[in-house]
């Protein structure tokens, strides 16, 4: 077969090949030179770097030599410096991360802007979050719940405001902002938890039951979960849906805390050496808890010993008057001296147990909202 073609064809087509070729040459070229130089700024970068962790090296041997010598000359306590040491990097990591939690809060909250004022409500959220930043807490505070009156339906600004307010205490507060979060977000476990809590601390106990009973049902156990609602069973009277929810706390997180308050309730239904019981092992893991000393010493005076209950007193660092109580005589029940049940869960006269079951809530939960801990 002959194919006949065109001279010109022919001419145009090599022409354009090697137009081709060369275009291919200068870009390989160009690339080859953009990689050496990179390669060389990576190795000015490397060469950098170890000095860097060679000087950081020579500082950290100073240091300790620093600390050895005065150790020795009794200037320096080890112990202690490594103990503050480790605490100022647990803070500066601590601090690192709540900042890196609060852009990414910041970020979830600008990106629900209300339909009107969507740019007094951003300015307001990012003047808020630097204020806090600064630690200028409530001019922040108040410039986001300024923000929330623009937005009422933002789901994560109402969360932050009532956690505020739910840290600080404030649980008539809190429970506005977070019946609004649930409004919003009626699955969060997070915000069932708060604000079952804070409905506790109000006394509203049919909405506090529901809410706590939600929360453990679909988040899991919790400490401040189950300790709320044997409270809430506690200041109605049954006796033995509070004694397993508070059994059910203890199972949880086993501390002092949780000791104390199955101790209180046993001591309430009148089982005193389970409540003794209780009352030891709170000691045993913190001898300092004032609390359980006192209780543990009107106990011991209780079931006619005396001297030990005097002795628990005087290691709490309290005197009593002799003679205002016969040998024998039952005392009134102190429960309601240590936690009484006309006041609220949270800002009841136990502080110590409060602040437990509140931090314990805070950390209970994902901040995101997921059923899961």
């Amino acid at each position: 077969m002959i194919v006949v073609e065109p001279s010109s064809a022919r001419f145009e087509l090599n022409e354009q090949a090697v137009s081709t070729d060369e275009h291919l040459l200068e870009r390989i070229s160009i690339v080859e030179s953009r990689l050496s130089r990179l390669t060389e700024r990576l190795e000015r970068t490397l060469d950098l770097l170890l000095r860097q962790v060679q000087n950081s090296y020579f500082d950290r041997s100073l240091v300790k030599t620093l600390i050895a010598v005065l150790s020795e000359d009794g200037f320096v306590e080890a112990s202690k410096l490594e103990q503050l040491w480790n605490e100022r990097c647990e803070k500066d990591a601590l601090d690192q991360q709540q900042k890196s939690q609060r852009d990414e809060l910041r970020s979830k909250i600008l990106a629900s802007p209300p339909s009107n004022n969507s740019k007094a409500f951003a300015d307001l959220v990012g003047e808020g979050f630097l204020l806090l930043q600064d630690r200028q807490t409530a001019i922040g505070i108040d410039k986001l719940l300024r923000a929330a009156e623009l937005a009422d339906s933002n789901s994560a600004l109402n969360l932050f405001i009532g956690e505020h307010f739910f840290r600080d205490g404030q649980t008539q507060i809190a429970r506005t902002y977070l019946s609004r979060a649930h409004q919003a977000s009626p699955d969060d476990v997070r915000v069932s938890l708060l604000l079952g809590l804070s409905c506790a601390d109000d006394g509203d106990s049919e909405a506090a039951k529901e809410l706590l009973a939600n929360a453990l049902e679909r988040g899991g156990s919790c400490f401040a979960g189950h300790y709320g609602l044997g409270w809430v069973h506690m200041i109605e009277n049954r006796w033995r849906k509070a004694l397993s929810e508070f059994k059910r706390a203890l199972e949880v997180r086993p501390s002092p805390e949780a000791h104390f308050a199955l101790a209180s309730l046993y001591y309430r239904l009148d089982r005193d050496e389970l409540a003794r019981r209780h009352l030891s092992k709170a000691i045993e893991m913190d001898s300092d808890y004032q609390e359980a000393l006192q209780l543990l010493a009107v106990v011991y005076d209780r079931i006619g010993q005396h001297e030990l209950a005097q002795e628990i007193l005087t290691r709490a660092g309290k005197t009593r008057a002799s003679g205002k109580r016969g040998k024998g005589r039952r005392r009134e029940k102190p429960f309601d001296e240590v936690k009484p049940p006309s006041q609220g869960l949270i800002n009841g006269a136990d502080q110590r147990l409060s602040s437990a079951v509140r931090e314990d809530a805070l950390r209970a939960f994902p901040r995101s909202g997921s059923n899961g801990r």
